[in-house]
């Protein structure tokens, strides 16, 4: 009776896990290792040892693993860099922003505190007087308000009237919380006599910042 062919050792070798079945879990490291099976095992590497094999896919897990760490790592840095860069665009953004506003509230300050001083009428010449009071501060606000008296006398009795026109204004100076502007006026005046030839006057009013609002803190008239 003819010897059964012995189709254990077939089978066992067919349910073992070969070098290709787990070509795809290695990268360019674990090609090295597989050379190294390949030159120790006369079967060209068919069918190495399972430890072999286990160490061989643990080295491919842990480069995987290693590779996927690495790019959350990169992936943070990113987002962290652009979200640092946002934050210090938002902020140089907003103190161009704030400076631009500030430099406006200064020139329309000025404007305002020329258009005031410029602007009296006998006739409503104590509303006109708080009217400068109200956007002065510090000396010059002192010294005004100690000269009010006499000066709304005057044009009580001159029964003068004047306006004026602001017709250029900029910014000349800023240091810290205060600036100064010249700014350029038209002045229309008559009294009890007759009306005036028009006047031209340039002024260099200095004002500081009080609070979250600004005011006149000094007028010189210049040529």
């Amino acid at each position: 009776m003819a010897d059964k062919p012995d189709t254990t050792t077939a089978e066992e070798n067919a349910d073992e896990p070969t070098a290709s079945d787990v070509a795809f879990d290695i990268d360019s490291a674990g090609a090295e290792e597989a050379e190294k099976i390949h030159s120790e095992y006369g079967d060209g590497g068919a069918n190495p040892p399972a430890g072999r094999l286990a160490r061989w896919r643990e080295i491919a897990r842990r480069r995987r693993l290693s590779r996927t760490g690495s790019a959350l790592v990169a992936s943070g840095l990113i987002v962290a860099t652009l979200a640092g860069l946002s934050g210090w665009l938002g902020y140089r953004a907003y103190q161009k922003h704030d400076a631009q506003a500030r430099q406006h509230l200064y020139v329309e300050t000025a404007r305002q505190g020329a258009v005031n001083l410029t602007t009296i009428n006998y006739t409503r010449v104590d509303a006109d007087v708080q009217r400068i009071l109200d956007l002065a501060t510090g000396a010059f606000r002192d010294d005004f308000e100690q000269r009010s008296k006499p000066f709304m006398e005057v044009v009580k009795a001159a029964q003068s009237k004047s306006e004026g026109t602001v017709t250029d204004a900029g910014l000349e100076s800023q240091r810290g919380d205060s600036a100064q502007v010249l700014v350029a006026v038209a002045v229309k005046s008559r009294t009890a006599g007759g009306e005036e030839a028009p006047r031209e006057w340039r002024m260099r009013i200095e004002v500081r910042s009080v609070g979250d609002d600004a005011k006149v803190s000094n007028v010189v008239f210049v040529p």
